[in-house]
């Protein structure tokens, strides 16, 4: 059999793609080049791996059974070559981080030119997407390592905790809660706060802390971000859970920021890697750096 690694590459993009011309661009071939190989694996191993009745690509049970063999061939071939680098120098080339939108854009600022600067032979590459859209690339081995709050479901990959990050109210200037100093979460009951919408993990953390303190959310609107939420405080739509290093100052534009008490909502922010992966050292120094460099900036 004279199958090869870049039929399973063919394979596991037009699994994902499920078009031919797509997973052909995606390849660097042409869209023939890409039909033949596929017809050429299907006569070697002798069984049909997609339909070819309609003018969508439907892939046969056999055929998806192949496709995820092959996106754990390719993952391990992967891992197969950063290997002997990362054996001889664990904190050199191509370093590829998600983050989650309620992370990156606040914990970056303060983290990524020291990292270049105290790693400068390590090429970081980031990405931004929500928490089930990084586990399944850290799964896939398209990414190496996450930064993300821990939630239910990371148990398959090994985390190292950064950081213990609180979650402050964000009010409209002139509420009547601006003029606390800390806010007890029992003054929220009967409360309700404005939400990011689906798929977020803060909203799901958030949620469980206001639903044990009797506070609901305001279903009159879900935000994309948190920049959306804090405009809509600002505008005196609402108050929201804030995280800590989102907070630009106890006031700010329009927005009273106050650290919350009994209990204090909060959240486990990590770094996770897949289990046995090589570059746990790698990992390790980097955690190490980042939990200091905030550390110190909380502390600040």
């Amino acid at each position: 059999m004279s199958m090869n690694l870049r039929d399973l590459e063919y394979l596991v993009a037009l699994e994902e793609e499920k078009h031919f011309r797509k997973a052909a661009e995606r390849c660097f071939v042409s869209q023939p080049t890409l039909s033949g190989q596929i017809q050429k694996l299907e006569n070697e191993l002798g069984v049909i791996l997609i339909e070819r009745t309609s003018r969508k690509v439907l892939f046969t049970p056999a055929g998806e059974a192949m496709a995820a063999q092959a996106r754990r061939v390719l993952r391990e071939v992967r891992e197969l070559k950063v290997i002997a680098q990362n054996f001889a120098e664990p904190m050199s080339g191509e370093i590829h981080i998600g983050l989650i939108p309620t992370v990156g854009p606040y914990l970056l600022p303060h983290i990524i030119q020291d990292l270049r600067q105290h790693f400068p032979r390590l090429d970081f590459f980031l990405y931004e997407e929500q928490t089930h859209q990084l586990l399944k690339r850290l799964d896939d081995g398209e990414l190496d390592c996450l930064i993300l709050a821990e939630t239910e479901g990371m148990e398959g990959f090994g985390a190292i905790p950064l950081y213990q990050e609180s979650m402050w109210l964000a009010v409209p200037q002139n509420s009547s809660l601006a003029t606390h100093g800390k806010v007890p979460f029992d003054a929220l009951e009967g409360q309700r706060l404005l939400m990011l919408s689906d798929g977020h993990c803060l909203r799901d953390q958030a949620l469980g802390f206001c639903f044990a303190a009797g506070v609901g959310e305001d279903e009159r609107f879900k935000g994309t971000s948190l920049e959306t939420l804090r405009n809509m405080v600002a505008a005196g739509n609402g108050m929201t859970l804030i995280p800590q290093l989102a907070v630009p100052g106890r006031e700010e534009g329009g927005v009273s920021y106050r650290p919350v008490i009994n209990p204090v909502p909060s959240r486990t922010i990590s770094l996770l890697y897949r289990h046995y992966s090589v570059r746990r050292p790698c990992f390790n120094e980097l955690a190490a750096r980042i939990a200091m460099l905030i550390k110190t900036k909380m502390a600040g």
